[in-house]
């Protein structure tokens, strides 16, 4: 046998197996469809295409791949044998485990963004739990995935493409280092696969993704990116999902294979059955942990009288805004109670209301249900959290002073907060996902093609981290809430990339309104330079749709200031008194029996 390739033409047989078919070659590894005549049955064999340059290299090789086989997963092939002829190494496995991706691309060429996220999917679970025992893959291409009839993924060939060290190393001391690139070689890899199955074609017109990462940045000067024209068209988060993981900056990219299959994972369940992936996980731990932590510590103070009283309700209702968690406990519980009683679609928002229906010892039991600050989080996440929380709060102050006369300052004000339900859960209950996101978010380095790089979107970053968007997570839990539809519709917050056009209807107004004051405090947090362009950006973007001028903005933003042409110590005049909404009287009253 030739010694420096198995591949080589003459060759018909290797030991006891007979070659029917070369099924992938990289520079890497080869795949060969052989039958054994031993027990009469056809296999896949795997092997390096450097041979061990020593008899150590080679036991440290059958050694490694020997410990691959003993990890055991639903998602990795188990070897049918490992062996050597000729002190060349295979691994071979069962040719019945079905066909090579490549196999299933050649028959099937465009498969659905969701069947191949499935793939894929699968693949990551493997390939992190093979990560996670302390083995590497290092040569994933498209035949390394044998697909059964059921669509059941296996990835086969784990730990074949061995580094070829020199005979006198510590291959204990090189493997721990050689694993550990390797793994986030293989994640790269996988992003790579998943973009040619969504493309259609090879990345780069390459069919080695070794040859492909050889090509990238930051090694070579080439970008990978899902292109526009593809066989089927790519859901923005899935599009997100797989740029994230090739792109050209490598703190951009996925690290682990875990955090590549939670995010792919998470789109896929989201896609296939509306309430899966992070929804489901989240929803799990609202109810173990709840939505969010108190910061009021005098709440027994007010409820401790024998009675709820009409005046005590104003008092109770000023205090429980003042305290997210519980505006939101009692938005829950009073809804709950409605859809349980039988008004389907009716949604209370007034705390006022909230309150008189749920009496006294209701909010006393809401209060009893939160969990003391900062509830199960470190310092930072908790810090992380107040920041939010006071930023969410500003946002409903500045929406309260633009909305228009005769809507209700307790309705915006809640709207407000719950256009930012999906943030302040995402931070209280996955921290570690809400800072991957502000990472994803920040510019990356300038270069000389790009000298002022844009960060990723807070849509594209969620999408890259969670497969879902944070408003679909917030509009979830008011779903679970029992919270109406048209609630629904006004806590999803305007797109950045959508025209604003004028209201059709109250909820519309709403909508806008909350939307716009949500903007302008995203803007505040901007550096210096920009705050001022951002609110003007933002302003103009609403203006003729509200009728807001940048003067009514200014003094939202900034209600202690004086006026224009007014004495420092004069008192501004006091607003009309706004009539009464239609919408107040549909959100506050349903349930009254009027």
């Amino acid at each position: 046998m030739s010694e420096t390739s198995p591949a080589a033409p003459p060759l018909r047989s290797f030991g006891r197996f007979e070659l029917r078919a070369l099924l992938s070659k990289s520079a890497r590894s080869l795949i060969w469809r052989v039958f054994d005549a031993r027990h009469s049955q056809e296999l896949m064999l795997c092997m390096p295409r450097d041979k061990p340059n020593s008899a150590p290299a080679l036991e440290h090789w059958l050694r490694m791949a020997q410990g691959a086989e003993r990890v055991q997963h639903p998602n990795l092939a188990q070897p049918f044998e490992i062996g050597h002829v000729e002190n060349w190494p295979y691994v071979a496995y069962d040719r019945a485990l079905g066909e090579t991706l490549d196999e299933r691309l050649a028959r099937q060429n465009a498969p659905l963004p969701i069947d191949a996220a499935g793939w894929v999917a699968q693949l990551l679970e493997g390939l992190a739990f093979a990560h996670e025992a302390g083995h590497a893959h290092r040569d994933i291409q498209t035949a390394c995935l044998v697909i059964d009839a059921a669509d059941r993924v296996r990835l086969i060939g784990l730990e074949v493409a061995q580094e070829v060290f020199p005979a006198t190393v510590d291959f204990n001391a090189v493997t721990r280092r050689a694993v550990r690139e390797s793994a986030e070689e293989d994640v790269l890899c996988v992003g790579l696969l998943l973009n040619r199955i969504l493309s259609g074609r090879p990345v780069l017109e390459e069919n080695d993704l070794q040859h492909v990462v050889q090509q990238m940045q930051p090694i070579g000067r080439e970008m990978v990116r899902l292109g526009w024209e593809t066989p089927h068209p790519i859901p923005d988060p899935l599009r997100a999902i797989c740029n994230r993981a090739t792109d050209r900056q490598l703190r951009q990219r996925y690290h682990l294979a875990r955090s590549f299959w939670r995010a792919l994972d998470g789109w896929r369940q989201a896609a296939a059955y509306d309430t899966g992936g992070p929804v489901v996980l989240l929803l799990d731990k609202l109810q173990r942990i709840g939505h969010l932590p108190t910061t009021t510590t005098g709440l027994h103070r007010f409820t401790a009288g024998s009675g709820l009283e009409a005046k005590h309700a104003s008092a109770l209702s000023e205090l429980a805004l003042k305290d997210m968690a519980l505006s939101l406990e009692l938005v829950r519980r009073v809804n709950n109670a409605l859809r349980q009683a039988g008004h389907q679609g009716e949604t209370v928002l007034n705390m006022q209301r909230a309150i008189q229906m749920l009496g006294l010892d209701g909010l006393q039991l809401a209060a009893n249900a939160l969990k003391p600050w900062p509830g199960p989080l470190a310092p930072v996440a908790a810090e992380m959290l107040r920041q939010l929380m006071a930023r969410v709060g500003k946002a409903a102050q500045v929406a309260q002073a633009l909305r228009p006369a005769g809507y209700d300052g307790e309705v915006v004000h809640l709207i407000t907060v719950m256009q930012n339900l999906g943030r302040l859960l995402l931070q209280y209950h996955f921290p570690d996902d809400a800072q991957q996101i502000r990472q994803l978010m920040v510019p990356p380095e300038p270069t000389e093609e790009q000298p002022n790089p844009p960060g990723m979107s807070e849509q594209a970053a969620a999408y890259a981290v969670l497969g879902c968007d944070l408003d679909s997570l917030g509009i979830a839990v008011a779903r679970h809430w029992g919270l109406g539809d048209e609630l629904q519709q006004m806590i999803r917050r305007q797109p950045l990339d959508a025209a604003v056009h004028p209201p059709r209807s109250d909820a519309d107004t709403l909508r806008l309104t909350c939307s716009f004051a949500n903007e302008l405090v995203d803007a505040l947090g901007l550096p210096e330079p920009k705050r001022r362009p951002g609110i003007e950006a933002a302003t103009r973007r609403y203006a003729k749709a509200l009728g807001l001028g940048l003067r009514e903005v200014m003094e939202a933003l900034n209600p202690g200031a004086p006026r224009a042409g007014q004495p420092q110590d004069t008192p501004a005049p006091p607003a009309p008194a706004p009539a009464a909404s239609p919408l107040r009287e549909r959100l506050a009253s349903r349930g009254s029996g009027r």
